[in-house]
């Protein structure tokens, strides 16, 4: 669906239903695209952490294994759902 700024300001309902039903709307000015509405992107997955290829790096690059007390806090803390909001934002959500 296309329609102009002016069309977009007075039919911005129709245009946000066309969004809500998967449809891309292209607003204009002077018959130039400037604007895109349209349903949102799907989130991309939660990123996890793979500790067995971090051990394996580990191994490869020669830095000492962590104490036990240190892996469970690591694991504790590294895969808490408030480290990754803070470190990854809106791509964890």
């Amino acid at each position: 669906m296309e329609m102009s700024v002016r069309e977009a300001r007075a039919q911005f309902a129709a245009a946000i239903q066309a969004a809500e039903r998967g449809e891309r709307v292209t607003i204009t000015k002077h018959g130039k695209a400037v604007a895109e509405l349209g349903p949102p992107t799907p989130a991309p997955p939660k990123p996890k952490w793979d500790w067995d290829e971090l051990d394996r790096l580990q191994e490869r690059l020669g830095i000492p294994t962590p104490s036990p007390e240190a892996s469970e806090w690591i694991e504790k803390h590294f895969d808490s759902e408030e480290f990754n909001r803070e470190i990854w934002g809106d791509l964890y959500a």
